[in-house]
């Protein structure tokens, strides 16, 4: 298994993980979307996608969006996608993945990363705290949808 930072070459392959990804949260399928989001994001630079590839076939991605800390002063990644193929879970790409992610927050001179996850998805809380991420009870987070 090859963990690295997409690029231009790797758009159709991280397209249909992140068409995937939707639709494991019950969004419709739509792959051209999909393709397109990806795509915008990478030209403009505007997220970071690491791929974990095996024999050739894109199994698993995370997404990362900066984001600041006026406090610190400082960036913070925002990892706000990681998807493994259902076929391709417990091989550890899931947790590859989110060691690139670290690695490269200390690459950047970032302060560190932060997720959300919803609250039934189980098995990706377990992944996260056996890697040392800690859930937050010491903030309450909002939504407004506009």
């Amino acid at each position: 298994m090859e963990i690295y930072q997409a690029t231009q070459e790797d758009i159709n392959g991280v397209a249909k993980l992140f068409n995937s990804y939707r639709v494991f949260y019950k969004q419709a399928s739509n792959i051209q979307a999909a393709e397109d989001f990806v795509r915008e994001r990478m030209e403009k630079k505007e997220s970071v996608i690491f791929t974990a590839v095996e024999n050739g076939e894109y199994i698993g991605f995370t997404q990362l969006y900066p984001a600041f800390s006026s406090v610190s002063m400082k960036r913070i990644w925002i990892l706000n996608d990681l998807f493994v193929t259902a076929e391709s879970r417990n091989k550890g790409a899931g947790r590859q993945l989110l060691h690139a992610a670290k690695q490269f927050a200390k690459e950047t001179d970032a302060k560190g990363l932060k997720l959300q996850t919803a609250v039934d998805n189980i098995s990706a809380q377990h992944l996260y705290e056996s890697d040392g991420w800690i859930k937050d009870e010491q903030f309450f987070y909002y939504e407004l949808n506009v």
